[in-house]
């Protein structure tokens, strides 16, 4: 035979054999990574049955910690930013922080005006990073009163996540540059350069006034999550205005993220001076960073650790909950031991598939004894835990594999009295618009409905 033959033999089925080709590397290098059994199952059936469909979306979003993706990239390093003179102590998750008063931002009223007066008042400096910026009148809001701030001479930073704020630059977003400011995008989706990237998404929220003044919580920069007026159809959230020694831990964390995402615009130097004499500075909180610029998981073990170290009661607030085996076990072990555990989900979220994914997991704690509770009025994005009404943590990540085990993510744990009690109002005030999930959810689910329920649940470590 000669090669000319066998070429035409074999040349219909090269596509063929680079596929399984290409398959059988990439199944070879998920069991060398160190994930999950259920992460790992997943990919290997989506990449073993649908080839042609599993092998592309493991090169864009199947990366976890891809060291050769964020070596570029600073690690988080909270201790490289604490201060001895500040009272900080180094913890194995983060840095506990003392000296800093809080503000709750219960509602987004609160939200949207508390963050007009800090950026009217920021003398110095200004740096955003949010995962999302809306293309609507509170995103144009925002990004005018921040140019109105560059063309003051304030130095004006805005980090979007490239994903999350995916589309070019606007007419009023060129404005800001115009005016002074500056905007960079985190970890661009195109073009494709570095495979795996997509996946990788800085999910924190954080907005900085003279690096002394912080905003963090669940929020996004948008009508649906703010506004200057009360509307029953925006999405329930939660946040907290930091003024203090934490603010140290904040700034560390933007100005990595920053230097990653934009290296060639400076951060410009400013004293850290938290002047806490004239506060009312008694409160300690703890700061950690989650994601691939971090050892570990520190948020997640953080979370895990707290909840089996409750000895009365946890309550746990997410938009979306998909739990790996081990938060899940223990939530169910406590609520069998007769702790209370309560969860709060929106009864609808606005991710179908991860309402369907979460169903397995809610009965599970339900029959265990846990109380859930679905939220009723309509989404609620707010992400808070709660345990024997001593630890209460809020942030940016939810209760499912992305946020605690992909994004860059940010968590503050709080310890002080008065923000247990903050915490515990805004909690009691979202259970009483909620329901039983034995009253709202139909024991009676239909065929269809559990072979959906089953998919989605197979897929939840890819969501």
């Amino acid at each position: 035979m000669s090669i000319t033959e066998a070429l035409e033999i074999v040349s219909p089925h090269i596509g063929t054999l680079i596929g399984f080709a290409l398959a059988f590397a990439l199944i070879s290098r998920l069991m060398r990574e160190k994930r999950r059994p259920s992460n790992t199952f997943a990919w290997l059936l989506i990449i073993v049955l649908v080839p042609y469909v599993g092998v592309p979306l493991y090169l864009v979003f199947g990366g976890r910690k891809i060291a050769k993706l964020t070596r570029n990239k600073s690690p988080i390093n909270l201790k490289d930013g604490s201060d001895k003179d500040l009272q900080t102590q180094g913890t194995p998750f983060g840095i506990l922080s003392h000296n800093n008063q809080t503000q709750f931002l219960n509602t987004g009223t609160e939200a949207f005006e508390t963050l007009i007066k800090q950026i009217r008042q920021a003398k110095h400096s200004i740096e955003i990073t949010t995962f999302i910026l809306s293309h609507d009148s509170i995103g144009r809001r925002i990004v005018k009163e921040l140019s109105d701030k560059a063309r003051a001479g304030i130095h004006v930073l805005l980090l979007l996540d490239a994903m999350g704020s995916f589309g070019k630059k606007t007419l009023y977003m060129l404005e800001l540059e115009k005016a002074g400011g500056h905007i960079a995008r985190f970890m661009p989706i195109f073009p494709f350069l570095s495979l795996g990237h997509a996946n990788l998404r800085n999910h924190r929220k954080m907005a900085i006034f003279d690096r002394k003044r912080a905003i963090i919580g669940g929020r996004n920069i948008g009508r649906d999550y703010m506004g200057p007026s009360s509307n029953n159809k925006r999405w329930k959230d939660f946040g907290v205005l930091i003024e203090g020694s934490a603010v140290t831990q904040f700034n560390a964390i933007f100005k990595a993220d920053w230097q990653f995402a934009a290296p060639k615009i400076p951060i410009i130097a400013s004293s850290q001076n938290h002047d806490t004499h004239n506060l009312e500075a008694n409160r300690s909180i703890e700061i950690m960073a989650s994601g691939p610029d971090t050892r570990g998981d520190p948020l997640y073990e953080k979370i895990l650790l707290t909840i089996q170290e409750a000895e009365e009661s946890v309550t746990i607030v997410t938009p979306y909950f998909i739990p790996d085996e081990v938060l899940q076990r223990t939530l169910i072990v406590k609520a069998r031991t007769g702790k209370e555990v309560t969860l709060l989900v929106p009864l609808k979220s606005n991710h179908r598939v991860t309402d369907l994914a979460r169903a397995y997991y809610l009965r599970e704690l339900v029959d265990a004894g846990a109380k859930v509770r679905l939220y009723l009025p309509g989404m609620n994005h707010g992400k808070v835990l709660l345990v024997d009404d001593k630890i209460a943590m809020t942030g940016s990540a939810n209760v499912d594999f992305r946020s605690l085990f992909v994004n860059y993510e940010i968590g503050a744990f709080f310890y002080h009295k008065s923000d247990i009690l903050a915490f515990k109002k805004w909690i009691s005030t979202m259970m009483n618009d909620s329901g039983s999930y034995q009253e709202v959810i139909d024991k009676k689910r239909s065929f269809l409905r559990e072979i959906a329920e089953d998919i989605s649940r197979l897929l939840t470590p890819l969501l």
